[in-house]
């Protein structure tokens, strides 16, 4: 049997071809005014992030313009309240490399932003973010390197915007049940009865 296996840029390249001209004028080394609007429109976010025992991609999420815009190369995430595993912090210590994706409900295209990361707690910085009265326990600064905003294609395809293709939350398991699997003497249907008044008590 012949290997289908595509092991090498030529092999890739004869199986795809060149990028077109439009998508590599797509990219820029900083946020333009177009790209910049994006960000303020964004309620949603998806961190990408390398480690020694692996990858990490983690969603953050607040009212739209809570990655602030320092200026056309830096980006301000507030890191707030969860569940401590600081998978993504803890990558960044060690590698600063990052990559951002922006999700706005309802628009089909996305945007994405790769460069470096680092961790910032200074007072001030963490004051500019709070909410609810609470502040965030850090702040994420984003150095951009490169932005990219991508077609809609991929949301299309999975009609992830149209109300019709919602799925209904009782046809998966619930975090209870979830966490009643992997935990000995795990009450998940008490979870789950608690989490509604416990999620708003700690969402910030």
């Amino acid at each position: 049997m012949s290997d289908t296996i595509i092991r090498s840029l030529e092999e890739l390249a004869a199986r795809y071809g060149t990028p077109s001209d439009t998508s590599l004028a797509k990219e820029a080394d900083h946020l333009t005014a177009h790209y910049r609007a994006f960000v303020e429109a964004a309620p949603f976010v998806l961190i990408a992030s390398v480690g020694p025992e692996g990858l990490d991609c983690s969603p953050r999420g607040d009212p739209a313009g809570f990655v602030a815009i320092e200026d056309e190369r830096t980006l301000l995430l507030p890191d707030r309240l969860g569940n401590n595993r600081v998978d993504t912090l803890t990558n960044i210590v060690r590698d600063p490399r990052i990559s951002l994706l922006f999700l706005i409900p309802g628009i089909g295209e996305t945007l994405r932003v790769s460069g470096t990361g680092e961790i910032d707690t200074a007072a001030d910085l963490l004051e500019r973010f709070a909410m609810n009265g609470k502040l965030p326990r850090s702040v994420l600064r984003v150095r951009i390197a490169s932005v990219y905003f991508q077609c809609q294609k991929a949301l299309v395809r999975s009609r992830l915007w149209d109300p019709a293709s919602q799925v209904d939350r009782r046809s998966l398991p619930s975090t209870g049940e979830m966490l009643a699997a992997r935990m000995a003497d795990f009450d998940g249907a008490k979870y789950d009865a608690d989490y509604p008044e416990r999620l708003k008590q700690t969402i910030y």
